[in-house]
């Protein structure tokens, strides 16, 4: 089995982590209690994405930073490292600053009365300009999602600097010369004629391995 390379296992903790912060974005964050002296007691919920609105900018960043590891040069590669680990430590103050301190009431209200809360028309979740916030309780899940997913990118971002690793190899191999790839198996069937896979390669480039005296694997094609 072929072995990743570091680039790939970068691009996966990435990707992971930006998976992860999108899954946090959909959990609910903060609970919110309010009283209204006009409809009474009130429970909003406020989800991750509306919390910490710049999570999915930086979910999406990180997943392009994802595709950026697969598909672009050492080089490019290595600024995506450093963008991939800035936008994570970006992304992660929100969520550790609600596990380690103590939420906003006013920054609950002022979600709420403005609408920033509503997720859909038909369902706004809203309180009026008056009510009063009674209480706040937080979710620790989706924070800790968050901040796991953050922390994942952090590595693959940071692996993406220190080692971005060689030239992409898929390209010049998918676009070799027939020349080049003949000289190649002729050169494979010299140090390794016993092979199984040199035996299929110069089958299937119409050469003849059990030619000694090269014919065959001279270039012509068998007959």
């Amino acid at each position: 089995m072929r072995t990743p390379r570091l680039p790939q296992v970068a691009a996966l903790s990435v990707g992971t982590g930006a998976a992860l912060l999108w899954l946090s974005s959909r959990l609910v964050w903060v609970t919110v209690r309010a009283f209204d002296d006009k409809s009474g007691d009130a429970v909003r919920e406020l989800p991750g994405a509306v919390w910490a609105s710049q999570v999915t900018v930086i979910t999406l960043v990180l997943v392009a930073g994802t595709l950026g590891a697969l598909a672009l040069r050492r080089n490019v590669r290595r600024v995506i490292g450093v963008l991939t680990a800035i936008a994570a430590v970006g992304a992660s103050w929100a969520p550790l600053s609600l596990l380690a301190g103590t939420p906003d009431p006013e920054r609950a209200r002022m979600l709420l009365t403005s609408g920033a809360a509503t997720q859909k028309a038909s369902s706004p979740v809203t309180l009026s300009d008056w009510a009063t916030v009674t209480g706040l309780d937080i979710h620790h899940t989706g924070p800790t999602v968050a901040f796991v997913g953050c922390a994942l990118a952090l590595v693959g971002g940071v692996l993406l600097v220190l080692r971005p690793g060689g030239a992409a190899q898929q390209a010049s191999s998918r676009y070799v010369t027939p020349g080049a790839r003949q000289a190649r198996l002729e050169k494979d069937l010299e140090e390794s004629p016993d092979s199984g896979r040199v035996l299929w390669d110069a089958l299937d480039a119409d050469m003849d391995p059990t030619d000694d005296r090269g014919e065959g694997a001279g270039g012509g094609p068998v007959r």
